[in-house]
């Protein structure tokens, strides 16, 4: 959310390499992960070559089906044959040194006629200034995201070349939407929308081509974040209406209209070809704040960036696979920040504890169905400033929804 307000961090902490004295020694980032699905009797590649860190001379198959090559530059490729099933096997990197380095790697092997895709695992993600506020940041952002299983990412705070390395290393295709947004995907991008300083949008977009005749449209947003509603609502007070009416002074209530009316020739074929809206809106959600949750005292506040989305035929994700707003918050502001650090117009309540809220989120609408979403961080996150070891390179929760595809 702070993508202003905290930028005095950036010369405390930068993005850091492996150590030193790892350097020479081979590792992959994570002992296991997957590669995108293959389909039994078409030609397959993929790459795991931008996932180990050392000394790397030379990638190798040490043990796995015949099907399966491994090159030395680290392409996976082959033709499954219908038996294939989900295949498993192990890569080797070698160093100058001799030394290996092995990992398990799995390819979903589809039968023929059946959906490439039948599983989308869908994220949203603000990579806080692109991942340099911890040490050893891009390691641990891939790490999370192999470690995730994650077929596609809308990304905030991009830093102007987080979502282009990412997918680079990890193999996959990408949209580096200037210095904020981007979009990762494990499966061909086969179109991009125009960067924000063209539209004059708080979002991007990107077509995926998930299969012959099976496209995933991917909208992604990032809204202003100051004046902030929860701390107007929680330190403020303020009526309900006065809540809105700063939210219009916020832009967000006109940007979420605008992205919506981008949308809507993609909304409307749907049906054949799904569409997600990621983000980051710097906003709650009205399915939060009801009488059950009475947060801050509220009965409920229609806040527009989630009723817009909703009216336009959108799905929350998230409160799709978890309906009660009580038994499963999924706060995804903020992991680190726990005390509230002034500003906003709200100084004299510096020191107080941080409002906490769910203001990321996975939208849907076509065939697709949320079967679990989560907001999730890896390790125990310490707070700022205790923060630049963390295991979690960001200062928002990311959103992991898993979709089922019709």
């Amino acid at each position: 959310m702070r993508f202003l307000a905290a930028a005095a961090l950036l010369a405390v902490v930068v993005l850091q390499a492996v150590p030193a004295n790892a350097v020479d020694v081979p590792h992959f980032i994570t002992d296991s992960f997957a590669l995108r699905n293959a389909r039994a009797g078409q030609p397959y590649a993929a790459t795991v070559k931008g996932l180990v860190q050392g000394d790397v001379q030379s990638f190798a198959k040490a043990n796995g089906p015949d099907w399966v090559t491994v090159a030395a530059d680290g392409t996976v490729t082959g033709t499954p044959p219908a038996s294939a099933g989900t295949t498993t096997f192990t890569v080797e990197a070698r160093g100058a040194t001799g030394r290996v380095a092995t990992a398990a790697v799995t390819v979903r092997v589809r039968p023929r006629g059946a959906a490439l895709v039948p599983e989308l695992k869908a994220m949203s993600w603000n990579l806080w200034y692109g991942g340099t506020q911890v040490n050893e940041g891009r390691v641990k952002q891939l790490r999370f995201l192999l470690d995730s299983d994650v077929d596609v990412v809308g990304m905030q705070e991009t830093y102007s070349t987080s979502a282009k390395e990412l997918a680079e290393a990890l193999g996959w295709d990408y949209y580096q939407a200037g210095y904020d947004m981007g979009i990762i995907s494990r499966y061909p991008i086969v179109s991009r929308g125009p960067l924000p300083e063209e539209s004059g949008l708080a979002g991007i977009t990107a077509r995926i081509r998930l299969d012959e005749g099976r496209d995933l449209v991917v909208w992604n947003a990032h809204l202003g974040y100051t004046p902030y509603g929860p701390y107007d609502a929680c330190f403020g007070q303020y009526s309900v209406k006065r809540l809105l009416s700063r939210e219009a002074q916020a832009g967000r209530t006109e940007q979420i209209e605008q992205i919506v009316a981008a949308m809507s020739g993609d909304l409307a074929e749907a049906d054949r070809h799904p569409v997600l809206l990621t983000g980051d809106f710097n906003a709650p959600s009205h399915l939060d704040w009801t009488p059950a949750t009475q947060r801050c005292g509220y009965d409920s506040v229609p806040w527009p960036t989630s009723v817009i989305p909703e009216q336009a035929g959108l799905k929350d994700s998230f409160r799709i696979a978890n309906p009660d707003p009580v038994a499963a918050p999924g706060i995804t502001w903020s992991p680190v920040y726990k005390t509230f650090t002034g500003g906003y117009g709200h100084n004299s309540h510096k020191g107080e504890p941080e409002p906490q809220d769910r203001i990321d989120f996975v939208h849907y609408k076509g065939a697709l169905r949320a079967t679990a979403s989560q907001a999730v961080v890896t390790g125990t996150p310490k707070p700022i400033p205790d923060h630049v070891d963390n295991e979690w390179t960001s200062d928002h929760a990311a959103v992991l929804t898993t979709f089922t595809v019709g």
